[in-house]
């Protein structure tokens, strides 16, 4: 084990048990459990935010997150000689959940919303008031894709000789780029009737930060939360979910069935979960990552997934218009 990591373990109540490398950090195995050691490069601040959030919820009856632990002078931050600072929180040894199974997703959708459910009680505090508690509305985010999506089409179509990656662009851009958009515009139009209600979200719910234990299912990685749209959380877990099972029907309304018995979604909230939805995002980071790379050669695995988004899109258009 790294020295820089038994060094930063020496200054909590802990005995190192064992350790492995996982999830870009050290996972220990201790006296008290299990815990995740990693380097931390942002504020004492954030930090702070978080954990007082994460009590909240674990104190509302959500014991399975990721609380950071205090080192021996009450600190969340331990450094090690070299100046590097690191964080120590609670971890858990349980599988990601399996997008491909339906049970498991299901399952997923109502942990997420009991999550969205505790965080909707913490009103905002002064304190916390800081560039990463507010994240971009999703209108903008979407006007910026579009930008980029136009300036990477352009590029490529002023090339002489395009590679197969480039044709599959050229070939369906004017489709998802109409769709983009339409649903940029939607959503636009729904802010244009006035300021939305802001709560505590997640801001990066995946297959990976859902864990399924037979104790339960843990929500972990905290460090995108932030005051926002809840349903943006859903959406994003909805999604990769809806791709893995080639937008079925059947899924996507158990999706919102069991989300709505533990949270109800409001009809604006539907709304902007049919725009998030619309929008081709999987389609924008393929464009945008050709443009920001090495445009000289990019993966057939990338020509594929292009691919795979046309062949989605009579069954995801079938979805969208059943919950439209």
């Amino acid at each position: 084990m790294n020295e820089k990591y038994t060094e930063v373990l020496e200054q909590y109540d802990l005995e190192l048990i064992s350790a492995r490398r996982g999830r870009g950090a050290w996972i220990c195995e201790t006296n008290q459990g299990l815990k995740l050691v990693r380097e931390y490069k942002g504020t004492v601040k954030r930090l702070e935010f978080e954990e007082q959030v994460l009590t909240f919820v674990q104190d509302n009856g959500y014991a399975l997150v990721d609380r950071y632990v205090r080192n021996r002078e009450g600190y969340l931050v331990s450094p090690a000689e070299d100046g590097t600072r690191y964080i120590v929180k609670d971890w858990f040894a349980d599988k990601e959940c399996n997008l491909r199974d339906s049970g498991e997703v299901l399952k997923a959708v109502g942990q997420i919303a009991k999550l969205h459910r505790i965080l909707k009680e913490i009103p905002f505090e002064e304190e916390w008031n800081m560039g990463s508690i507010l994240a971009e509305p999703a209108e903008q985010e979407m006007e910026r894709h579009n930008r980029e999506m136009k300036r990477a089409k352009n590029f490529i179509r002023g090339k002489r000789k395009k590679t197969e990656f480039e044709l599959c662009v050229i070939g369906n851009f004017e489709h998802f780029y109409k769709q983009a958009q339409e649903a940029s515009q939607g959503m636009e139009d729904i802010g244009k009737r006035g300021e939305p209600e802001l709560f505590l979200s997640h801001g990066d719910v995946n297959q990976h930060h859902v864990l399924m234990g037979n104790q339960g299912i843990a929500i972990i990685e905290f460090n995108k939360l932030h005051f926002g749209l809840q349903i943006e959380d859903l959406y994003h877990f909805m999604r990769k979910a809806m791709e893995k099972h080639d937008w079925n029907i059947s899924l996507g309304l158990s999706i919102l069935d069991v989300y709505d018995r533990v949270l109800p979604i409001t009809s604006e909230d539907r709304e902007r979960l049919y725009y998030l939805l619309l929008y081709p995002e999987k389609y924008w980071k393929q464009i945008n990552f050709y443009y920001n790379a090495n445009k000289a050669w990019i993966p057939s695995k990338n020509v594929e997934k292009l691919k795979n988004l046309e062949e989605q899109e009579e069954n995801k258009s079938k979805f969208l218009d059943r919950i439209h």
